[in-house]
C-alpha cells in the first residue's frame, strides 16, 4: 500500500482553537496542517511541518498554496457555465507555471461541484475535496475519473472511522484525508487508524535449525532505534538476501545486562537487513535512516536508526533449513543475542542447538543494490 497522508483543518475559529489541534497534530505525526494565510508563521513557531495556507498567490511562505476557499470551490462564487471561464481553476494554473505546489479546495454540493472538482483534480497537485453529507460515492467517481493524472485526492473527513473508509475505497482509496476535528483524541485515532493501514505483512516460515558454530572474532553490527521494541519483534538480517532471519529486539531482562528495547544486536558486517522491499549491508547504515520492525506475526513498522554501533566480538554461525533452501546467518556469541522461535517466543543463540525452529522470510530473485531482480544466483 502506497503511503497515505493525514492533512489537519485549522482554518476556522480563533488561533487559541487551532492552536491545540495543530500541537496534537504534530505530537501525533500528521503530515500537513492547512491554514489561512496570516497563520502560516505560527504554525512554523510550532514546528517543522508541511505547512498549507488558502491564498490565491505564494506570497504567504506556505509549502502548498490552496484555492478554492471564498471561491468557486466553496460555493461564495457561483461555478462558470464553462469550466474555461473559471476563476479558481485559472489561478491554479497560473500558480502551477510558476512551479509553485497547488492543491484546490471544492465543497461537494451536488454533481455539478463533483464535476468541477474533477477538472480542478487535472490541473493541480492536490484535489482537497469534503461534503456537506459525507459520502464515499463521490470519492469513487473521482478517484475512477483522476487515477491516471498526477494529482493527490486529500478527502475531508471528522473522524478516523470515516478516514478508514476514504482509504479503502475502490481499493486505491484517497491518497490523504483532511481531518476537521478539534477533538485531540480524534485527531490521535485518525493518524493512528492511518498508520495501521499502511502497515504490510511479512510472510514468515519456520526454518530448522541445522548447525551451530562457534566461530571467531569479528565486527558486528548493533542497530540502535528511536523506537520501542516488544518481545519477538525484531528485524530481519540474513547472510543471503534470499533468505533472513527474525533476530529479536534486546526486550528481555537478562542476568547479565538490563533490556535495551530499542536495539536489535542484528550480527556481522557483511549482512543484509530487510527494509520494505529492499535490502541494505548493516554496516552502511547510520543515524536517521529507516528500518523495517517485524514482530512475530509478521506485522511491519517503520523505525528510525538513532545510533549504529560497529565492534569486535566472538559470532556464531547458525544454519538453518526451510522447505528447499539452506540459509545462514552470523551473529554476536552472546546470552542476550536471540532468534525468535516459531512460537513466537526468543530463543538466546546460546543455548539454539540442532532441530530448533526458528522464523525466516524467504524471498525469490536475487538482488542487485538492494533491489529485487530476476536472476540465478548461489549464495553460500
Amino acid at each position: 500500500m502506497k503511503m497515505k497522508s493525514v492533512w489537519i483543518k485549522a482554518d476556522e475559529g480563533r488561533w487559541e482553537e487551532q492552536k491545540e489541534r495543530i500541537t496534537t497534530g504534530l505530537e501525533s505525526g500528521a503530515d500537513c496542517i492547512l491554514v489561512n494565510t496570516g497563520d502560516v508563521e505560527k504554525v512554523r513557531e510550532l514546528g517543522n511541518i508541511t505547512v498549507a495556507a488558502f491564498a490565491r498567490d505564494n506570497k504567504s511562505g506556505a509549502d502548498i498554496v490552496v484555492i478554492g476557499k471564498r471561491g468557486e470551490g466553496d460555493g461564495t462564487k457561483p461555478l462558470p457555465l464553462e469550466v474555461s471561464g473559471s476563476i479558481d481553476i485559472n489561478a491554479a494554473t497560473l500558480l502551477m507555471d510558476k512551479g509553485v505546489a497547488v492543491g484546490g479546495y471544492v465543497i461537494i454540493r451536488d454533481k455539478r461541484y463533483e464535476h468541477f472538482a474533477a477538472e480542478m483534480g487535472k490541473v493541480c497537485d492536490f484535489l482537497l475535496v469534503t461534503g456537506t453529507d459525507w459520502k464515499v460515492i463521490p470519492l469513487e467517481n473521482l478517484i475512477a475519473e483522476l487515477q491516471r493524472q498526477k494529482v493527490k485526492i486529500i478527502f475531508g473527513v471528522k473522524s478516523a472511522e470515516e478516514a478508514r473508509l476514504a482509504f479503502q475505497t475502490l481499493e486505491i482509496g484517497a491518497d490523504g484525508v483532511l481531518l476537521d476535528s478539534g477533538n485531540p483524541q480524534e485527531i490521535k485515532d485518525t493518524i493512528q487508524a492511518v498508520r495501521e493501514l499502511e502497515s504490510e505483512i511479512t510472510e514468515l516460515e519456520s526454518a530448522v535449525v541445522t548447525r551451530v558454530e562457534p566461530l571467531g572474532m569479528g565486527d558486528r553490527v548493533c542497530v540502535d532505534t528511536c523506537n520501542l521494541m516488544q518481545r519477538g519483534e525484531g528485524m530481519l538480517i540474513g547472510s543471503q538476501a534470499s533468505g533472513m532471519f527474525l533476530v529479536n529486539s534486546e526486550s528481555d531482562e537478562s542476568p547479565y545486562v538490563a533490556a535495551r528495547p530499542f536495539r536489535v544486536n542484528a550480527g556481522a558486517v557483511h549482512s543484509y537487513i530487510k527494509i520494505g522491499e529492499k535490502t541494505r549491508y548493516l554496516s552502511e547504515l547510520q543515524a536517521g535512516d529507516t528500518v523495517t520492525i517485524v514482530d512475530s506475526m509478521g506485522k511491519q513498522r517503520e523505525g528510525i536508526v538513532g545510533r549504529v554501533k560497529i565492534e569486535s566480538r566472538p559470532l556464531m554461525l547458525i544454519e538453518a533449513k526451510a522447505k528447499d533452501r539452506t540459509l545462514t546467518t552470523i551473529l554476536q556469541n552472546a546470552e542476550t543475542i536471540k532468534l525468535v522461535g516459531k512460537d513466537g517466543n526468543p530463543i538466546s543463540v546460546a543455548k539454539l542447538s540442532k532441530g530448533d525452529e526458528v522464523l525466516v522470510c524467504l524471498e525469490d530473485g536475487a538482488r542487485h543494490f538492494g533491489k529485487k531482480i530476476e536472476e540465478t544466483i548461489i549464495e553460500k
